[in-house]
Formats: structure tokens, sequence, C-alpha cells
């Protein structure tokens, strides 16, 4: 019998399917622009104008439009980085696995080298050596990613080729290349897959600190980290400066956490 499908994974993914569409309809949203004033200064939430729902930021600007639009920086930055060092972690760890002898040597040196040099300190040394902007965030950020996905692929792909499956195509003629992506990258891809949802996440989160001391994405374009930032002087009197891109972030974070061991029980073949 089927297993029914957690109410909380089902939420997690209803509010994630929500971020992505308003993230990519952002610029056709009947909403202010993220840098245009739409009422007082620092109002609260409650009903009335869209705009205002959420309240406003010390400049008077939507707080609602300012997380929509965040939203597509969050979102770029974290499944681009996380897209970029998965395909680049899967083929060296796939290598390293598969070859083994020097081959898996160096890339395990390589490997344990990035992992030993602390991640936040790398990305900060990026951002205050090179001019703070997307695309330099999407490197640090790929640069930390690609250690873990391959060690994870390493050692999945160290398990496949010991099968039954790929002895008896070694026995017949087939060659490495043949091997590796006949063979063992296609049972490789669920187990990776499944985890790329939790390095997403975990990256949203980076981008957020980075944001939050000012070595992000520079104003006046929005950061969920960066509104942090800038309504963490007005914590006292107005928290919800505060507390509302960092629900966002914790809801966002949480559901991708949720679908991550979804798709882990559902398709990792190793469980």
């Amino acid at each position: 019998m089927r297993k029914r499908r957690p109410v909380l994974v089902g939420a997690a993914y209803a509010w994630l399917a929500l971020v992505i569409a308003l993230a990519v309809l952002a610029p056709w949203l009947p909403i202010a622009g993220y840098s245009v004033p739409a009422g007082a200064s620092r109002l609260s939430p409650g009903p009335g104008s869209v705009d205002l729902l959420l309240g406003t930021d010390s400049f008077g600007r939507s707080l609602l439009s300012r997380c929509i639009h965040g939203a597509r920086v969050s979102l770029l930055v974290g499944t681009g980085a996380g897209l970029a060092g998965l395909a680049a972690g899967t083929v060296l760890g796939l290598l390293g696995g598969y070859l083994r002898g020097r081959v898996d040597r160096l890339i395990s040196l390589i490997t344990d080298a990035l992992l030993a040099f602390p991640p936040l300190i790398l990305l900060i040394a990026l951002s205050a050596v090179l001019t703070p902007s997307i695309e330099v965030i999407l490197i640090g950020l790929t640069l930390v990613t690609v250690p873990n996905f391959v060690r994870l692929s390493r050692a999945q792909a160290i398990s496949w080729s010991s099968r039954e499956f790929v002895r008896a195509a070694r026995n017949m003629g087939a060659g490495s290349a043949r091997i590796m992506t006949r063979e063992v990258l296609p049972n490789l891809l669920p187990a990776l897959g499944s985890f790329l949802p939790v390095v997403v996440a975990a990256l949203i989160v980076a981008e957020g600190s980075l944001s939050f001391l000012g070595l992000g994405v520079p104003p006046p374009r929005p950061s969920w980290g960066g509104m942090i930032n800038e309504g963490k002087s007005a914590l006292a009197t107005s928290p919800h400066l505060v507390l509302v891109p960092a629900t966002v972030i914790f809801l966002t974070v949480f559901s991708l956490n949720q679908v991550g061991d979804h798709l882990r029980l559902r398709f990792d073949r190793t469980l």
C-alpha cells in the first residue's frame, strides 16, 4: 500500500512553489517597486493595501515587495551555486571513486584542503577582495559546495562500481567512460539529487549571512539577509523589520530540508 504523504511535506512543497512563483512573476505583480516608498516609514503589518500587508521599512518601502524581490536573489544564488557544485562534484567524485589510484588521491587531497578551510572565512575573503556582486557570491558558494558533493559522489561511485552489473559490463568489453556514464552515473543521481535541496538551504543561509555582514548583494537591490541587517537597528521599536525577512528565510530553509528528506526516502536506492 502506498504511504500517505505527511501534511508537513505537502506544506513545504506548497511554500516553495509559492516562493518560486512569486520570484519569477515579481516584475509583473501589482506591487510597488522594491526601491519606491509605498507609505510612511516603519508601518506595522496589517490589512488594507497589498503593499502594506507586511508593513514598511525605515524608508517607507514595502516589505512584501522587498521580500519577493529578495527571493529572486536568494533562490538564484542558492540554486545556481548548488547546481554548479552538483555538476562539478559529481564529475570529480565519479572519476575518483571509479578510477581510484592517483586520480582518487589527487581529488581527495584537493577536497580535504577545501574542507579544511573555514567556509565563512573564504566567502568573506572573496567578498572583501572582489567587488560584492551576485557573480562573486556564486563563485564563492560554488567553491564551498563542491567538496560535499565530491565526498558523496565518490562514496556512491565506490559502492556502485563493485556491483555485479558493472563487472558484467567490464567483462563484455565496455570501456571506463561508458561504464561511468551508462552504468554508475545513473545510480548516483538519485542520492545526489535528494541532497541538493539541503545544500540549497545551507547556501541561502550563507548568502543571508554575507548580506547581513554587508558583503552580499549591494543595495538598493534587496536580499533577505540585507533586510535583516537594515532592520536590526530598529529591533526594539519595530521588530517586524527583522521578523518578516527572518520568518521568510526560516520557512524557506525548513521547507527545503523537508523536501530533501522526502526525496531521499523516496529515491535514494542505498536506503
